[in-house]
């Protein structure tokens, strides 16, 4: 590796056959985003001027339709290019930690995301912050809960981009000197996906993952057969990937990495992979496809049948071995090493020109479906519960809606500049941050599914707290490289001093404060906010009278739920 960094710029002509079907591919998704506005419409008079309507679909997803989009939502473009990319650079401790915490993941979904559909959907609530604000009766917790969901999901949607970079870059675009024309195709890319989310609302995202998902499974599928045999076999790809992961880093001393976690990573593989599971489904974009779908039972049907997303990402994971055996070079256009380049390269270098252009269009598909996803997820948390809560009370359905869009097109954007403006390392360490600070909301969100027993200024303390150490901890780790703060997410745990995931530790502070604080408050009769939910709303499917009562007339036209201050 230490020689790849010094490797002089790649001579990158633009290859035309493989660009040309990624255009095809990206204009024939791009259509159909915009077609989507007109399908699945739902019966309320309002069509997409609700929030209903434009940010959760209509709440009418099927099986099939949610099956594809919470695989688009959660297996992102980033997901495909930075794990094999981690197995290549340091192998199974950063990379391979995601395929068993996507299998942890399931039974959460399972368990839990049922219960937040039936009492979301009979109270209408869009967010997980109106959840939290109606289960506590407090606007200050909502608020909490809002505005981390929006601060950790825009490094999110700006790592999609950092997807869509990475294919530019492998097919010669983008590589110019001037900044302008080497950032031209990211900006097309991201105006038509503003443009069409605008119009088709969640529709869109739904629509175009089935053909993203397809695209994914058809080039994982052939990669992972048609590359080990033509490199020997697996056995010629592990012994790969170990001689390059044994061999000693200038840099630290230490050997590069690992094809299998060594004894003393055993604490810091599982609670990276435990911790990241709890984190996922706290996401708002996560809760956003939940709410969309039709009953609780479509939820659990696909939390049986999504694990198939697992062994594909399993499969994805190992080509980062397979990159090491090819001698895949990802070097940037600035003659730096960039492993986020390692699948593109890959495929491009190995494969015919046009199916190389199949799998690129792929990732680039990729981006595209959760960058929307997340953008009305962040949309609508400003929407429900900044916007409505605190600056306009009385705001009706129509005036929610085109708020509601204007933001989502405003995230979109910054996350854009933001990527133009910074480097793509800055990115990931703010989503690497972002996976701590959204960890800290569970306890609100999960405890209330099935307590009311903490007191909401306890869970707004044990928030800080989890937040605050978080954040300070993850700054002291120093990456051994670039010498750069937030370098990455394990740290000794105090008093035990194991290296563990940064999340998990914050998450017991905020669970410990939340604790010990609730008893001091009961104790002290401070009062508590009031509870809006009934035992009976976590139970509730499709056809309770209640929900289909609401649906038939859309959540939005409930009068808004007046919250204490507090």
């Amino acid at each position: 590796m230490s020689g790849l960094l010094t490797a002089a710029p790649p001579a990158r002509p633009v290859d035309g056959v493989a660009l040309t079907v990624v255009i095809v591919i990206f204009v024939a998704v791009a259509v159909l985003g915009f077609l989507a506005a007109r399908w699945r419409r739902g019966s309320a008079p309002e069509g997409l001027k609700s929030l209903d309507e434009w940010g959760l679909g209509g709440r009418g997803f099927g099986s099939w339709v949610t099956w594809f989009l919470l695989g688009g939502d959660l297996y992102t473009a980033y997901t495909f290019i930075a794990v094999p990319a981690a197995m290549w650079s340091t192998g199974a401790v950063s990379g391979f930690f995601a395929v068993p915490y996507t299998v942890v993941l399931y039974p959460i979904v399972f368990l839990l995301m049922a219960r937040l559909w039936s009492v979301s959907h009979r109270h209408g609530f869009v967010t997980p912050a109106d959840f939290v604000g109606g289960r506590y009766g407090s606007r200050t917790l909502s608020l909490v809960i809002a505005v981390t969901g929006i601060v950790a999901t825009m490094p999110y949607i700006a790592l999609q981009l950092v997807g869509i970079k990475a294919v530019l870059t492998v097919l010669g675009i983008g590589g110019g000197g001037n900044a302008f024309l080497q950032d031209l195709p990211l900006i097309i890319a991201f105006v038509v996906l503003a443009a069409y989310t605008y119009t088709a609302g969640l529709r869109a995202p739904a629509l175009i993952a089935v053909v993203k998902d397809l695209l994914i499974y058809l080039a994982v599928v052939v990669a992972i057969i048609y590359l080990p045999l033509h490199f020997g076999g697996f056995g010629a790809i592990f012994g790969a990937a170990s001689a390059k992961l044994s061999a000693t880093n200038p840099a630290t001393g230490l050997p590069t990495g690992s094809v299998i976690p060594a004894a003393q990573s055993f604490n810091a593989y599982w609670t990276l992979a435990l911790g990241s599971a709890m984190a996922l489904f706290m996401y708002p974009h996560s809760i956003t496809g939940v709410l969309a779908t039709r009953s609780r039972n479509t939820i659990r049907r696909n939390a049986v049948v999504l694990p198939l997303y697992s062994l594909m990402l399993g499969f994805l994971a190992l080509l980062g071995y397979v990159a090491i055996k090819a001698g895949t070079k990802p070097i940037d256009v600035n003659g730096a090493v960039n492993p986020q380049l390692v699948v593109p390269q890959l495929f491009l270098d190995n494969f015919p020109s046009w199916f190389a252009g199949v799998a690129l269009a792929a990732i680039a598909v990729g981006a595209l479906v959760p960058a929307a996803i997340m953008s009305i997820a962040a949309s609508n948390l400003f929407t429900r519960n900044i916007y409505r809560d605190f600056l306009k009370r009385d705001a009706d359905p129509a005036s929610q809606a085109r708020v509601s869009k204007l933001v989502s097109l405003l995230v979109k954007f910054g996350a854009l500049i933001f990527v133009i403006g910074m480097d793509q390392s800055s990115a990931i360490n703010l989503q690497l941050l972002g996976g701590i600070w959204i960890l800290q909301t569970f306890p609100a969100i999960v405890a209330g599914l099935y307590t009311r027993w903490f007191h909401h200024w306890a869970l707004v303390a044990g928030w800080a707290v989890g937040i605050l150490y978080g954040t300070i901890v993850a700054y002291t780790v120093v990456n051994p490289v670039t010498h750069a703060h937030f370098g990455g997410s394990i740290a000794p745990a105090p008093l035990l001093g194991t290296p563990v995931y940064i999340g998990i530790t914050a998450f017991v502070l905020n669970l410990l404060v939340s604790a010990v604080l609730t008893l001091v408050l009961r104790a002290l009769h401070v009062a508590d906010g009031r509870d809006l939910t009934r035992a009976s709303d976590y139970g509730a499917d499709e056809h309770d009278p209640k929900v289909e009562a609401l649906e038939a007339r859309g959540d939005d036209d409930r009068p808004p739920v007046t919250l204490p201050s507090a």
